[in-house]
């Protein structure tokens, strides 16, 4: 019978691999707690509906990527290719935005989207989001955008950029809609991206195809024509963003994959990750939370790729966590020896230690190289021979060294070994 396989560009994590995946999500979870966002659980698959209509139409992601099916109800529902619709749906539906302004909350989890995949690209992608929602400040999306890069720093992350633009608002985003449609109107396009103009002419400079880009590379700019309020807002941002230590560079051709942001919009990018390079990003949102039925509250988040940036901590040489699996690893000599050292493993992982044992009667050349593949610092050896002397061997595993302690003080010398 042939072996099953995970299903195409779904990652398995698992040891010594799993401990760094679960740093770098704890890492950039920790970044958002620290400046009060609360932990939001949001269900993997929601209504169609809630993503065509928030996400956007004429984005990949809705009319090219999600994994949407009918229930047994026949519903039509689809597993979640963001995070921020499912948010907002979640604080209107419990009356979140009826407190005190701004909420704000952080998730993670996997999200799915039906791409082709590569390195870096998957079909269940994993990521960390924030969103701070109900409150129209510069300061909230600097602030926002500050969180994101205090994260990938605590990784000890280095060669990555932030890029940053703005995408304008009511006030001005009509206007240079018009314009670039009658610039986009006078380029022989081919007729599915006539029409994704017609719907959002900014999914057009998006393109990666080479044709396009040097068709666009002309194109008027967002950024140059921002209406005095959307400019003195995008000023504010960055001035916030200098006050916070946080460098960032402009990129006024930037178009996010998600038709909701507006006014400040970002993206961290890492050059050792080759063609999807991307770690994360976001933006500020007006009018999203009025689409999906709730007050007109504008909001900003971002999501960064838990897959990517671990790739980017292995571009930069970094191993993130503690992929040891221990601290002390137990090897019992001897049925009686064995009844002590199980016990003796319940009492160090009661008092916080990381401790294993070999199982299934193990000789001791076995179960001492269990234990040094365990990577534990500690070995903690015990035959039946030393119970009757009252005292175990305590082996230092990196240097060989080791020492004997008394078997009823087991617990407090392993303990003051470790340093604890």
């Amino acid at each position: 019978m042939t072996p099953f396989q995970a299903p195409k560009g779904v990652p398995d994590y698992f040891p010594p691999v799993s401990a760094s995946f679960a740093a770098v999500r704890d890492t950039l979870v920790e970044s958002a707690r620290r400046a009060g966002y609360g932990h939001v659980e949001l269900p993997v698959f929601e209504e169609t509906a809630l993503f065509a209509r928030g996400v956007g139409e004429s984005t990949d992601v809705v009319s090219k990527e999600m994994y949407t099916f009918a229930d047994r109800g026949d519903r039509s529902v689809t597993l979640r290719p963001e995070g921020t619709a499912g948010v907002m749906r979640a604080v209107v539906e419990h009356g979140l935005d009826r407190g005190s302004l701004p909420v704000k909350l952080c998730y993670a989890g996997p999200f799915f989207r039906y791409e082709r995949p590569q390195a870096g690209r998957y079909r269940q992608l994993q990521q960390v989001g924030v969103e701070a929602i109900g409150v129209d400040d510069p300061a909230l999306d600097a602030e926002v955008i500050a969180v994101a890069d205090a994260g990938f720093r605590a990784l000890g992350l280095t060669g990555y950029r932030l890029e940053m633009t703005s995408l304008g608002d009511s006030t001005c985003r009509p206007q240079y809609r018009e314009k670039l449609q009658a610039f986009l109107a006078a380029l022989p396009l081919d007729e599915e991206t006539r029409r994704r103009a017609e719907i959002n002419p900014l999914r057009v400079l998006d393109d990666k195809r080479p044709e396009v880009r040097e068709m666009v590379a002309d194109a008027p700019l967002m950024v140059d024509n921002l209406s005095p309020e959307t400019r003195e807002h995008y000023e504010q941002v960055k001035g916030y963003l200098s006050a916070l230590g946080v460098k960032y560079v402009e990129n006024p051709r930037m178009v996010r994959g998600l038709d909701y942001y507006t006014k400040t919009t970002f993206e961290f990018v890492h050059d050792g990750l080759g063609a999807q390079s991307g770690i994360g990003g976001g933006g500020h949102y007006d009018g999203l939370m009025e689409q999906l039925g709730g007050q007109p509250l504008a909001g900003v988040g971002f999501g960064l790729g838990v897959d990517r940036t671990l790739l980017a901590c292995r571009a930069e040489g970094i191993t993130p966590g503690d992929v040891t699996r221990c601290d002390v690893f137990g090897v019992p000599l001897g049925d009686a020896a064995k009844g002590r050292v199980v016990a003796l493993a319940g009492e160090l992982r009661a008092a916080g230690v990381r401790t294993d044992l070999a199982y299934g009667g193990r000789g001791l050349k076995g179960a001492m190289k269990a234990a040094d593949k365990s990577g534990a610092r500690f070995a903690l050896v015990l035959g039946d021979r030393d119970i009757e002397a009252g005292a175990a061997q305590l082996k230092e595993l990196a240097t060989g060294e080791q020492r004997q302690i008394p078997l009823d003080g087991a617990v407090a010398a392993v303990l003051e070994a470790l340093g604890r």
